[in-house]
């Protein structure tokens, strides 16, 4: 979907939330293939969680999903009350560090 809005928040290194300067937070626009980018970090654990992204993607003029993503094969996700197997990331090591990809799939009737 061309022209969706794609917006990320997540932890810092030491497991907490910048809600003054809101780093580690973006959004952007889908291209005209749909696809999207963000360079960021890999968040830190904070309590009761396991390691994931936030996200809200919404299609132009179409309701707006709010989910997390999770990363494969992490401890803390057997512990996580809110962790979803099917929105685990597929990861692979990169020449620039980690590499991860989620094909959201957006409800476009409602």
């Amino acid at each position: 979907m061309a022209r969706a809005l794609v917006d990320l928040w997540h932890a810092d290194e030491n497991g907490e939330y910048d809600n003054s300067g809101f780093r580690y937070r973006g959004h952007l626009l889908t291209d005209a293939a749909g696809r999207y980018r963000f360079r960021t970090i890999v968040p830190a654990l904070y309590p009761g969680r396991t390691r994931h992204y936030h996200f809200k993607v919404q299609a132009p003029e179409q309701a707006l999903l709010t989910t997390q993503l999770y990363f494969p094969d992490e401890p803390a996700n057997r512990r996580d009350v809110l962790f979803r197997r099917d929105l685990v990331m597929r990861v692979a090591e990169a020449p620039e560090g980690l590499k991860a990809r989620f094909d959201f799939v957006l409800n476009m009737r409602w």
